[in-house]
């Protein structure tokens, strides 16, 4: 499936900004699944320097240095990306998850770049609570995959996506509480949840399709940035995405920007601002299919090798 991309964020500060510096996670990831034809990056005020490089994760990253003062700041990524992930194994082919816990913990060779999201952060702690929650679907033996499907549909149907409901300062186990929030919140609490079995699990930053296909229903996070998870199923069939939102294994409705830890790792746009006062701010994101793909551009990229500058 390929898709056009448009994310627009906006600040608008109720004082001057006299300087400004700030980090964008808005390319598009090159992968084995998601082919990044075109990514373009702008912003109003034009930064007086750009930084464009890859972070601890493999993710693209660009720093904008933004001199002049300014009232308000504008940054607009538009891409094509073409996307086919693979389809999962088979559910009871994966490993026992258990042994998937085991591998991570004893690390070397095998695990050693996972084992690092086995372990809890300040936006997806390995909270008993979330562990308890999350236990009864995995019992003892149970096929890895087998167990992750069953969590990523009980949190779908036990959750309400309800805006608002939460901030970025709520914590899991406020979630847990109120049985509501957006895609961060579910994200993270099944993150929170799979560390505490000490299983590796991820942060997923991107989009989900904003138009349903015909007779679909829209997916819950459309028009915004969404957030799913990464969880790990051992050396023999790697990582595989869900998206707890909607209840889904994640093949061709989403579109990757990077993954981190949680949240905090891979912020579409953050950044320290030297005056600015009181500000608003506004996102706004469509993902929508090309449904008839022309050639790709001469600057199409696989999923190998580094990624190139998105500023324009």
């Amino acid at each position: 499936m390929r898709y056009r991309v448009r994310h627009v964020t906006r600040y608008h500060y109720g004082e001057q900004v006299d300087l400004a510096a700030h980090l964008l996670h808005l390319a598009p990831r090159a992968l084995p699944g998601q082919r990044v034809l075109e990514a373009v990056l702008t912003a109003d005020p034009p930064p007086g320097r750009v930084v464009t490089g890859t972070d601890h994760f493999g993710n693209t990253a660009t720093w904008l240095f933004l001199t002049e003062p300014h009232a308000a700041f504008a940054v607009t990524l538009t891409a094509a990306v073409e996307v086919a992930f693979p389809p999962p194994p088979p559910a009871e082919a994966t490993p026992p998850w258990e042994e998937v816990r085991a591998c991570a913990a004893r690390g070397g060779p095998a695990c050693w770049q996972e084992a690092e999201f086995a372990f809890g952060t300040p936006m997806a702690p390995a909270e008993p609570a979330i562990g308890a929650y999350v236990a009864p679907s995995f019992p003892p033996r149970r096929p890895v995959l087998q167990a992750l499907m069953e969590l990523n549909a009980r949190i779908r149907r036990d959750f309400a996506f309800r805006p608002g409901a939460t901030t970025l300062a709520t914590p899991v186990t406020q979630v847990l509480a109120s049985r509501a929030g957006v895609c961060q919140d579910f994200a993270h609490l099944m993150i929170a949840g799979l560390r505490a079995l000490g299983l590796p699990a991820r942060y997923v930053s991107g989009y989900v399709r904003t138009r349903p296909r015909p007779g679909e229903a829209r997916r819950r996070g459309a028009d915004h940035s969404h957030a799913w998870i990464g969880c790990w199923l051992g050396p023999q069939h790697g990582w595989i995405d869900l998206d707890p939102t909607n209840g889904l294994v994640v093949r061709d409705e989403h579109v990757v920007l990077g993954w981190g830890r949680d949240y905090a790792d891979v912020s579409p746009v953050r950044g320290v601002i030297l005056g600015g006062g009181r500000h608003g701010l506004s996102v706004g994101v469509d993902l929508d299919p090309v449904e008839e793909a022309a050639e790709a551009p001469a600057s199409g990229r696989g999923g190998a090798g580094p990624p190139p500058s998105p500023w324009r």
